[in-house]
């Protein structure tokens, strides 16, 4: 056979073998089975029981819309104790052992719009065992933790050093960070510590708010970390110009910078009125003046500006966990003002809860607040953590470099969910 037919034939099989491949992928596609439209329904949703009809429930998701939930006779119900990590320890519970307030994570047929879903399996975790194991794990932080704000970072040592102090009573600790230390960082656009993400002690810079929990040196001085959550928040001390309703937002005139700013209310955002004698305590202090028993049974102001608390903003009891809460006494871990020895000393969240809550009709031009937000981004603007409002005194009493740092010691401590993995 000569080369210029041997040439040819190559070219004919080179042009069978194109034919045939294109011809074999369009047979392909015309026979492969059509996509399954119900498993396009799949949906899994989590949330807190808000009412319970029948075999309906409406569950409150963590987002803040509601979506109703139908329990089939054949749905699986399973009942997860908070810390559990796997179903195969799960047991099985009826419809009647559900109550409002409850943690459930559904998982079914959605319908078309999302705002519905045919469970085939629900996993439920009852809200007094979640409260339990919040207290459990409030005390641990605060018997064994340590919070403020980050003064320097040494990455090659692993020592981060905290001013811990407040009111004129300046002091610090050094928190010491192993390899094994766990490292947390929230997320620059969220009050949740269920967003906060692994990071490492190279994230944790100069002003940043920092709170830790491990073993204090015999002096106090010093900690050794088993865990550690950091971020970046504002403080910000100001004068209300306008509230929208619409958009959920606040815009203040920052005292320090003298620029308006505009802030963002979330669903976990706490707005509070300050009672007159506790925000009068805080202006003594701030003063140089002596510190007095305190509102709301609080051990002295020092110990209302000190404590903190990183409870359940948004969720109330029904949320997914527990972290920090409240760094305690003055060397000494869960003390109270004058280092007095109590597990049992009142933290800012607690004292919050009993503050009056406020709306944004409440805030008119003109009104004071201290805000402490997140950081915010580009394309998320900061929203509010604390709002407080009743700060006059504080302000007066204060410069406002020195008002944007008051409530720092504060800002891990509320609105965001306490998350240790739990499900749901």
């Amino acid at each position: 056979m000569s080369v210029a037919v041997l040439s040819r034939l190559r070219a004919v099989i080179a042009c069978l073998s194109l034919v045939f491949s294109v011809a074999f992928s369009v047979t392909a596609q015309q026979n492969a089975p059509a996509p399954d439209a119900s498993a396009a329904k799949r949906a899994r949703v989590v949330g807190t029981v808000k009412s319970i009809e029948g075999n309906a429930l409406t569950l409150t998701t963590d987002a803040g819309s509601e979506v109703k939930i139908t329990l089939q006779p054949t749905t699986r119900l399973l009942r997860m104790e908070p810390g559990q990590t796997e179903l195969k320890s799960a047991t099985l519970i009826q419809l009647s052992d559900i109550q409002v307030g409850d943690r459930l994570l559904a998982g079914g047929e959605a319908s078309a719009d999302g705002s519905a879903v045919t469970a085939t399996t629900a996993v439920l975790m009852k809200k007094s065992d979640v409260a339990e194991k919040q207290q459990r794990e409030r005390e641990e932080w605060q018997k064994h933790g340590v919070g403020g704000t980050v003064k320097s970072v040494d990455a090659t040592t692993g020592d981060i050093t905290l001013s811990t102090g407040t009111l004129g009573a300046p002091k610090t600790t050094t928190v010491q960070v192993s390899k094994d230390t766990i490292i947390r960082r929230y997320a620059p656009d969220s009050i949740k510590f269920d967003d906060a993400k692994p990071g490492t002690i190279d994230q944790i810079k100069s002003g940043d708010q920092l709170r830790a929990r491990g073993t204090r040196s015999d002096d106090g001085k010093e900690l050794s970390a088993v865990e550690i959550v950091s971020g970046t928040f504002r403080s910000i001390p100001g004068l209300v110009v306008s509230t929208d309703a619409g958009n959920n937002s606040v815009t203040i005139t920052d005292l320090a910078s003298k620029r308006p700013v505009t802030l963002k209310i979330g669903p976990d955002s706490q707005m509070h009125q300050l009672p007159a004698m506790f925000a009068q305590r805080i202006a003594g202090r701030l003063k140089g003046g002596a510190a007095g028993a305190s509102p709301s049974g609080a051990q002295g102001a020092n110990a209302e500006a000190r404590s903190g608390a990183a409870g359940n903003a948004g969720r109330g009891e029904g949320g997914s966990g527990a972290t920090p809460r409240a760094e305690g006494g003055e060397g000494h871990p869960g003390g109270g003002a004058g280092g007095q020895r109590s597990v049992g000393a009142p933290d800012f969240q607690q004292m919050l809860n009993r503050m009056p809550s406020i709306n944004l009709s409440d805030l008119s031009k003109g009104t004071a607040v201290m805000v402490v937000a997140t950081e915010g981004t580009a394309q998320s603007p900061s929203t509010v953590i604390i709002l407080l409002s009743g700060v006059e005194p504080i302000l007066t009493a204060a410069s406002p470099t020195e008002a944007s740092t008051i409530l720092s010691p504060w800002n891990l401590s509320t609105g965001s969910i306490a998350g240790t993995g739990d499900t749901p």
